[in-house]
């Protein structure tokens, strides 16, 4: 599939290239409109999460301590972020608390991955990294919050719009359309038709949305947490994909419209490349099946947080 001239390389070089940061990154993630009983077994499946301690009394605090988090995160604060001061600590730690199994599934090895990969999946989608960045391109994850010249992103076929909102991409999932703002809003507990923004001015709701889209399963797809954690069996239709377990398969969760079953792409290379240095800074392997290069995304979707026209180009082509 031919990319948009609005892909996430081309306004990275444009970003870098006046040195301001003035064009945000527009790379989205990929997912099929969620339902309200995807939403309804979202909230049995946070209640039962909500049930379950930690293993061992141990929570992601342990594994992801203050200084853990600003060592990865390095860069957030820059001046030239415009995300700068939104992202701490204590507001991912919160709501990483309110998704006891997040971070807390399997031995220590399957926690630590989990954690790497959820950084380096929402890193990737609020990076402000370049190649000769300081620190290298992978120290500059978490530095936008909100998508620059985003639309309203209405789609009234899947729900209703307030008037007036605009329901582009905030946080760090980059949560983007009307249906997925009000699925995320039912289940964590805010107003998503109608104060959409929310998600970029309460920094713990909206790590909370990027948590809630990480648990949620999409049937056909599974949950981004079920996977990594080894909790996920391929169907038979997907091991035909090829679709495999892995961090590979979170990229195809997330954007595998985009980005998956096309040969060598610099987007997968990029989440791949926060993954490592996250995994690193862990002291944890980094498993195999890395990339999605040989997996045949999931059929029609939508993005969350791409342009309204590369959606448009999304629904011809996947």
């Amino acid at each position: 599939m031919r990319l948009l001239p609005s892909s996430v390389e081309g306004k990275r070089a444009e970003l870098h290239a006046q040195a301001d940061f003035a064009a945000a990154n527009g790379d989205g993630v990929v997912t099929h409109p969620i339902t309200a009983a995807m939403v309804a077994r979202a909230n049995a499946e946070e209640g039962q999460h909500r049930l379950l301690p930690p293993p061992g009394g141990k929570g992601v605090a342990s594994i992801i301590t203050e200084n853990v988090f600003n060592q990865m995160l390095k860069h957030r604060n820059e001046g030239s972020c415009p995300g700068k001061n939104f992202y701490n600590y204590n507001a991912f730690i919160a709501a990483a608390q309110a998704f006891n199994g997040f971070g807390t599934t399997g031995d220590a090895t399957a926690q630590k991955r989990e954690l790497a990969a959820f950084f380096a999946q929402t890193s990737h989608e609020t990076t402000g990294g370049w190649a000769t960045a300081p620190d290298g391109p992978y120290a500059w994850g978490y530095c936008f919050l909100r998508e620059n010249g985003g639309g309203d992103y209405c789609n009234s076929q899947q729900g209703p719009c307030a008037s007036g909102k605009q329901y582009y991409g905030r946080g760090p999932i980059q949560l983007s359309w009307n249906y997925n703002y009000i699925a995320a809003g039912k289940a964590i507990g805010f107003d998503g038709l109608n104060d959409p923004d929310i998600v970029a001015r309460d920094n713990t709701i909206s790590f909370k949305t990027a948590i809630w889209f990480w648990m949620t399963a999409q049937s056909p797809k599974p949950s981004c947490h079920d996977v990594i954690t080894g909790r996920w069996n391929p169907s038979g239709s997907d091991s035909a994909a090829g679709r495999v377990a892995g961090y590979g398969m979170t990229t195809n969760i997330i954007n595998g419209g985009l980005e998956c079953g096309k040969g060598f792409n610099a987007k997968v290379e990029d989440r791949i490349g926060f993954y490592k240095r996250y995994c690193d800074i862990l002291g944890v392997s980094y498993g195999s099946n890395l990339d999605c290069y040989n997996q045949r995304p999931y059929g029609l979707a939508l993005s969350v947080s791409t342009t309204e026209e590369e959606a448009q180009i999304i629904k011809t082509v996947v």
